[in-house]
């Protein structure tokens, strides 16, 4: 008998299981379906795992500065940070208010949801539906309160 097709047999299915073993890097939208998020501690709870980001997916340094208009397309704040709620998704948008070359200003925490990003010529802008005084008259976030 032939060791030939026996150990050719067995190459083949540790070949095949080094492919199975090997996660491919998830992708865009599907990457936040990959894992609970990031976990807030000192240790990770899984082995470290890559993502493929795609030209359609938006980073969150492209958001930081960009100006909020409203529907009659009038500046009525800019995003100044973005808020990750337990580690697992984006649960709020800091906009400053109101002041003058950062002097006055005040921060309010948006609703993702009440926020549509576009991007025109190359620039990003925030919409959404309210004037620039309710803007200022909603509930302030005061960073000097938070958790360093």
């Amino acid at each position: 008998m032939s060791l030939r097709p026996i150990l050719a047999g067995v190459a083949l299915s540790l070949f095949a299981g080094a492919a199975f073993a090997q996660t491919a890097a998830a992708t865009g939208a599907d990457a936040t379906l990959s894992g609970p998020g990031i976990t807030m501690g000192t240790a990770a709870t899984i082995p470290l795992k890559y993502v493929n980001i795609q030209d359609t997916d938006l980073m969150t340094s492209k958001l930081i500065g960009i100006d909020i208009v409203n529907k009659q397309n009038e500046e009525i704040g800019e995003i100044s940070d973005i808020v990750v709620g337990d580690g697992k998704a984006v649960i709020g948008i800091v906009a400053s208010v109101g002041g003058f070359l950062s002097i006055g200003e005040s921060y309010v925490v948006l609703d993702p949801a009440s926020v549509a990003l576009a991007e025109t010529d190359g620039t990003w802008k925030a919409y959404v539906d309210t004037t620039k005084d309710d803007l200022s008259n909603a509930p302030k976030l005061d960073y000097s309160k938070m958790k360093k």
